[in-house]
């Protein structure tokens, strides 16, 4: 009886190594394919879009896609961004370690994840309570000790924390909020889809320079709306 259940333990972690090997080749392949390819060169953005595992970001019935180059639905009128997307804003924001990063939008916690393998810390706000409460746990579970998150409202920012050297906005509207630019620090950049909600927005990159704020206008994109608590 012993014998028989080391032999099933041995079968059944031998699948799990499997299915890591396969898991692990294909984000290889994604990030080879979908992201280099496209143009995406920093080192640190390369190498946290080969470390976290997407699939565990994504729900379950969806894990067979986690790696193709498309959103996904994640439950309650959200979506996880196209590897591409994440690799492109992270590269934007111009992570490195020492800096603090705060994130609009948690969401599964992939861009938090991507963010926390090269920052020092992350700082993530969800305004889905559903949400909030799920991605939380996922990267409790996953280990990544560095991402500060919670449920709020994330036109306000997180003053507590500030200033930040990365803010990166996953969720569009028609401007850019007010306390987000005050929170940003020098030095710092800030990577927002700005336009109208319901069609095509444009990503735009602020960059705070001696108090005095920059903006680039990039590339055409597609967000789900930035929602905001109603005040009492």
């Amino acid at each position: 009886m012993k014998s028989l259940l080391i032999i099933v333990t041995l079968i059944s972690l031998t699948a799990l190594c499997q299915e890591d090997d396969r898991y692990t080749r294909t984000r290889n392949h994604m990030v080879r394919t979908q992201i280099e390819a496209r143009g995406i060169s920093d080192p640190g953005t390369l190498r946290a879009m080969r470390t976290v595992p997407r699939h565990l970001f994504v729900p379950p019935s969806y894990s067979s896609e986690a790696y193709s180059d498309r959103p996904l639905p994640i439950g309650y009128s959200q979506t996880i961004s196209q590897p591409f997307i994440v690799a492109y804003m992270t590269q934007l924001a111009r992570p490195a370690k020492g800096k603090i990063a705060l994130e609009i939008g948690t969401g599964s916690g992939y861009q938090a994840a991507v963010l926390a393998e090269i920052v020092d810390t992350v700082y993530t706000i969800e305004i889905v309570p559903e949400l909030a409460r799920e991605s939380a746990a996922r990267l409790k579970i996953l280990g990544y000790g560095n991402i500060v998150a919670r449920y709020g409202d994330g036109y306000r920012g997180w003053p507590e924390h500030a200033p930040f050297d990365i803010i990166i906005v996953t969720a569009a509207a028609d401007h850019i909020p007010d306390p987000l630019k005050e929170q940003l620090a020098e030095g710092g950049r800030l990577v927002m889809p700005v336009g109208d909600p319901a069609t095509v927005q444009q990503l735009i990159v602020l960059t705070k320079r001696k108090g005095r704020i920059t903006e680039q206008r990039l590339e055409p994109v597609r967000f789900v709306p930035l929602k905001r608590l109603k005040e009492k």
